[in-house]
């Protein structure tokens, strides 16, 4: 269909929520902007509220590439751009030498053919760069919190030009800029160099009437009814100030969890026994539990008539 460049934030809404995800009005303008302005988003954001979906499901829609970096302390910039397939450079020399055909041509014609293209691994950031066709492809930058800061200075001259330079090679332009989201979780503040070259957005957690569209997309198979009591509950487990709040992932999961035993209500041994679904420490799931079971129940009930 080729790519769809969007003329109204109301377009990217609506091609969003036809991927089964639904932004607020802020993250579809967000959007609209860093794809006309061909500029990077910077999300940030708690665990679990959907900043790598946010990359998948424009892949989904523009019907383009999802290239995905996944960040982690010690990335350089070796392991994000390009490598050398060295067994394949070796095999050529063997090959070159068992056929004779190394003492034929001179050293340096044979050491310029180890650096052929054929034997150049691209890897995510290079491949966002030298991507083929008219349509950008998505690129993610999955958690840049956890890379160090070397890596982010890098990342910094890269969104500049969309340039990369191979010494043996040469240089590699993106014809056409990749739409990137680079996501944070906070762990540390990303520089301020950095945000400056993006569009900013902080994806917050779903509220009441947004999470039961969630639900409704993602757990097709569960009842309104209980849909939207989840959706009252985990709103008010949200504001208890938890280590960890759940994320939509952990809803969605709970949702189904108590469909697949059985229940069409919340009820109290129905929480306990899925609360491992949407709470992942035992510190958190204390403190619901003391604040009490049947007070989220029924507090979820009012809230969902």
């Amino acid at each position: 269909m080729g790519y769809k460049h969007p003329e109204t934030i109301e377009e990217v809404q609506a091609g969003l929520e036809g991927q089964n995800y639904f932004p607020s009005e802020g993250l579809a303008s967000a959007i609209f902007l860093a794809i006309n302005l061909q500029r990077p988003i910077f999300l940030e954001g708690a665990p679990g509220v959907g900043k790598t979906e946010v990359a998948k499901v424009i892949s989904s829609w523009l019907e383009t590439d999802l290239i995905r970096l996944q960040c982690y302390e010690g990335l350089d910039a070796s392991h994000a751009i390009y490598e050398w397939d060295y067994s394949r450079q070796l095999l050529h020399l063997r090959t070159s030498e068992a056929s004779g055909r190394a003492k034929e041509i001179n050293e340096k014609l044979l050491e310029d053919e180890l650096y052929d293209e054929r034997f150049l691994v691209r890897r995510p950031l290079l491949q966002a760069i030298d991507h083929a066709g008219s349509t950008p492809p998505v690129l993610l930058i999955d958690e840049l919190d956890r890379a160090d800061d070397e890596f982010e200075a890098f990342l910094l001259e890269l969104l500049s030009d969309y340039t990369v330079t191979i010494p043996e090679i040469g240089a590699f332009t993106a014809t056409v800029p990749p739409i990137v989201i680079i996501t944070s979780n906070r762990t540390r503040d990303v520089h301020d160099a950095l945000k400056r070259r993006c569009l900013y957005h902080w994806v917050d957690h779903p509220g009441y009437i947004r999470e039961i569209e969630i639900l409704k997309a993602k757990a097709p198979n569960v009842g309104e009814k209980l849909i939207k009591e989840i959706a009252a509950a985990v709103e008010q487990v949200r504001d208890m100030n938890l280590y960890k709040p759940p994320g939509v992932s952990e809803s969605i999961d709970w949702a189904m969890a108590l469909d697949r035993i059985g229940n069409s209500d919340l009820t109290e041994d129905g929480i306990h026994a899925t609360i491992g679904a949407l709470l992942k420490y035992r510190e958190d799931q204390q403190k619901v539990m003391e604040y009490g079971i049947n007070k989220v129940i029924e507090d979820a009930y009012a809230r969902a008539i």
